[in-house]
């Protein structure tokens, strides 16, 4: 067996490796890209193997950096099954028809913006006798459409954890929890086409171990190769209790100085863990005098996914009666028109919207109407990937565009890192630990500084030479 390392080498996002053996070919995750505007013209880079060889994808779990790419490989003629968890394939129904919708909105906006330096230009040209070039005239297309992500949906399916299948030739899979979000699994996967039997375990987006909802990271005993994530390689986080006590103390001091709070969050596990936390400490944070928004269509879909597999985690999210979240002045902003109506609050609201990274969504309509203000705190509580609005933000930014206009950044900006979904850097070395033989590590899905500083965590502790995985390196199992 071998791996060739497509994506999330030596960055974060865009996950992909192609697993050969002699008998089967199968891909392991197929995320986009997210950062800037030019990491993310990479997604319509041709991918680098031949999709009719393919005889299975394999995918981790929901977020888009693991997955957003399985509709532009549908719309390339893949036809094949695709495995996940079944909670996965739940999400996956959500957001790949949000992304293809974003990339079909994303298009037509862009068109729109050439259309309109076309006409100026023509008015100028006309002037001086002169013609349009041809590629002034290019229409954007989209990455895929709503209708390549419909077409995605039948292929996949849904597996439960601790179930093994044969998902090519003589190469089985198997899932195990990852803690990271619902349905995120650790990946076991064995070739069987001739002996001594190879195991590969890739641990995908691990959990951290104190978060609010998910169950700890499933310790695997036995591989002959560990691919492991890396996001937080250098850094521990702050421990839960302080997280807690740092979040009352923003609530508190924005009501006192009659400001709003925006929160931006990832759809799919962030979301969620906020919703409980604001339930359990409802009083002890002073949360009665606040009207709660969560604001974004997909994570008000994804909660009500997280209903419906209670099964997999502990927390009371929901009334048992009526599936609702347990928060009572909570407000779900499905519509348009109900998102426009939070920005005439000008005092009281705690708005969690989309998206994570201020890449996109309707977190800047809030951050338009609010940043500029000094009573106004913005809470990032997840990763910042280089490149986003987030990111530039988090990193002190002055000010910010917003649809081609500058807004000052006067708001109070909080980074509150303990209600991270990935493992730190004491939590990556603990699950690894869980293995016998200590065997070889590449690693994946960090920065370079994150990697080198696990890689060099993991030599003074564990005595392992970890590697860093490179693009296009190929290695055996």
């Amino acid at each position: 067996m071998q791996i060739t390392f497509l994506g999330a080498a030596e960055e974060v996002t865009g996950s992909c490796y192609l697993i050969q053996t002699s008998e089967a070919t199968v891909l392991l995750e197929c995320g986009q890209k997210q950062g800037s505007r030019d990491e993310e013209e990479h997604n319509k880079d041709a991918f680098p193997f031949d999709i009719q060889q393919l005889d299975a994808v394999v995918i981790s779990h929901a977020h888009i950096d693991h997955s957003g790419r399985l509709p532009l490989l549908v719309k390339q003629g893949y036809a094949k099954p695709i495995y996940t968890h079944q909670a996965t394939r739940a999400l996956l129904e959500i957001m790949l028809l949000d992304s293809g919708y974003i990339h079909e909105k994303d298009a037509e906006w862009e068109n729109k913006q050439r259309q309109r330096k076309l006409e100026n230009q023509q008015s100028e040209y006309k002037k001086n006798n002169q013609h349009v070039s041809a590629s002034d005239l290019e229409v954007v297309e989209p990455l895929y459409t709503k209708g390549d992500a419909e077409n995605t949906i039948p292929l996949i399916q849904g597996m439960n954890y601790s179930e093994r299948i044969e998902v090519a030739k003589n190469l089985f899979v198997q899932f195990n929890d990852a803690g990271h979000i619902l349905g995120s699994a650790i990946v076991e996967i064995w070739d069987e086409s001739q002996e001594p039997v190879r195991k590969l375990v890739f641990s995908g987006d691990l959990g951290f171990s104190d978060a609010p909802i998910m169950q700890n990271p499933t310790s695997i005993a036995k591989a002959d190769l560990v691919m492991l994530e890396s996001t937080y390689g250098d850094r521990p986080h702050k421990c839960c209790e302080d997280t807690l006590q740092e979040l009352g103390r923003i609530f508190k001091q924005a009501h006192s100085e009659r400001g709003n709070v925006l929160i931006p969050s990832f759809a799919v596990g962030r979301s969620q863990d906020l919703l409980f936390l604001m339930s359990k400490y409802f009083k002890e944070w002073g949360l009665g005098h606040w009207n709660i928004f969560l604001d974004s269509p997909m994570a008000i879909r994804a909660t009500q996914v997280y209903a419906r597999f209670q099964n997999l985690y502990d927390a009371r999210l929901f009334n048992p009666s009526s599936l609702e979240p347990v928060l009572p002045n909570l407000t779900m902003s499905m519509s348009t028109e109900e998102s426009m109506q939070i920005n005439a609050i000008k005092s009281g609201a705690i708005v969690i919207a989309g998206s994570g990274m201020c890449s996109g969504g309707r977190i800047h309509h809030h951050l338009k109407y609010n940043i500029a203000k000094a009573n106004t705190h913005v809470i990032f509580v997840g990763y910042q990937a280089i490149g986003t609005l987030g990111r530039m933000i988090v990193d002190g930014a002055e000010k910010i565009k917003l649809w081609g206009e500058w807004h000052p950044v006067q708001a109070n900006i909080h980074t509150v890192g303990g209600l991270s979904a990935h493992a730190d850097q004491d939590g990556l070395i603990d699950w690894y630990s869980g293995f016998d033989h200590k065997p070889p590590v590449y690693l994946v899905h960090g920065e370079s500084r994150a990697q080198q500083a696990l890689q060099q965590k993991l030599q003074d502790v564990m005595a392992i030479e970890a590697q860093i995985a490179k693009y296009g390196d190929t290695v055996r199992v």
